[in-house]
């Protein structure tokens, strides 16, 4: 790739893609072309088709999705299944139809067996059943790498997957039914502190910049407060608590979003699509934890100081999730970004919005 090769990303205003806009930016990079969701609606087959005939980008970043954490994933599993089948569909096959040199589709850790060994191989790829929590969207990506691979065994395609483990930082998702863990973790904690503190402007002030439900500040104190205690943030007898899903035992591993936009970066940079399968590569930073102690490490860093109950009678998700990043790392690539420095990095940005 030179510095003039015409890039498409798709999903460049998320929090993955924004992310690697900006880093190919800072590597000197600078012909992208994008569309916004009004401009460009993937799940319309003729309008991707007229877009790759129009901007015919050489080298294409799949990382448009509908994402969400367990509670979007148990809701939305129609939606979850249909949308990200038809944004790969669309998109990697006019990438082959309109000759694109190189293609990197961006999956999910959840694609792997909800038992598999830890710490997780690409090879531990359709070995066992799958978490039922967010089956569909696994089965949504498991298909887009096997549809990386069908196209370079039958086409020659350069179409390359990365697998990356649970992401976090700029232009993450708050939104307190369809957000992640850490997020929401982040944003509960914040809620709850300023509720012990009796700082109505700051929960308004929040609460105008991203409405739980429509509930936005200009509501009354008791609609707020209901809403609130809806997503497990209460107030009793002037007594705050957070309720988080499950009993707090599952692992997880993080991995700050821009040092997997860098990966993904580096991937583009240096690896082709192989003849053997599984073609994919982990991306993760080798190291993991229990939510529960997340959720200490967040309730330290934003100052909560209230009660945290776990409600054992809601789903806990995969036991654990810790991917071996061996192949990337024998490639030449590791990460920079610890989980302490990436969580302050975000709490301050979210406390200084």
């Amino acid at each position: 790739m030179d510095k003039n090769t015409k890039i498409y990303i798709a999903g460049h205003i998320g929090m993955v893609g924004s992310a690697i806009k900006r880093n190919l930016e800072s590597k000197g990079f600078t012909n992208f072309v994008s569309r916004s969701l009004e401009e460009l609606d993937l799940l319309k087959e003729n309008d991707v088709a007229k877009f790759f005939e129009e901007e015919k980008p050489e080298v294409v970043v799949l990382a448009a999705a509908k994402v969400g954490g367990i509670i979007a994933n148990m809701t939305y599993r129609a939606q979850f299944i249909y949308e990200n089948l038809m944004i790969q569909n669309h998109v990697i096959h006019q990438s082959y139809l309109h000759g694109v040199k190189k293609l990197l589709f961006l999956g999910s850790s959840c694609i792997y067996p909800r038992l598999a060994d830890q710490p997780i191989h690409e090879d531990s790829l359709l070995t066992g059943l799958l978490e039922t929590t967010n089956e569909p969207y696994a089965i949504a990506k498991i298909a887009g790498i096997k549809m990386c691979e069908a196209y370079h065994d039958q086409y020659g395609c350069n179409f390359i997957s990365i697998m990356p483990t649970n992401l976090y930082g700029q232009n993450d998702n708050y939104d307190l039914e369809k957000s992640h863990v850490l997020p929401a973790l982040i944003r509960k904690m914040f809620l709850g502190k300023y509720l012990m503190e009796g700082n109505w402007a700051a929960i308004r002030a929040d609460l105008n910049k991203r409405p739980i439900e429509g509930v936005n500040g200009s509501f009354g104190d008791d609609v707020i407060l209901q809403v609130l205690n809806k997503y497990g943030i209460s107030e009793t007898n002037k007594e705050v608590s957070i309720t988080l899903w499950g009993t707090g035992s599952p692992m997880r591993e993080f991995l700050h979003v821009d040092d997997m936009a860098d990966s993904s970066v580096f991937l583009l940079l240096n690896y082709d699509a192989p003849d053997t399968t599984p073609s994919h590569v982990n991306a993760g930073c080798g190291e993991d934890q229990t939510i529960k102690e997340l959720s200490e490490i967040v309730r330290k860093t934003v100052g909560y100081e209230g009660e945290i109950i776990w409600d054992s009678s809601k789903p806990d998700g995969t036991p654990r999730k810790l991917l071996d990043v061996s192949k990337l790392m024998s490639l030449g690539w590791k990460p920079s970004i610890t989980l302490g420095e990436g969580i302050r990095r975000v709490v301050s940005v979210y406390k200084n919005e």
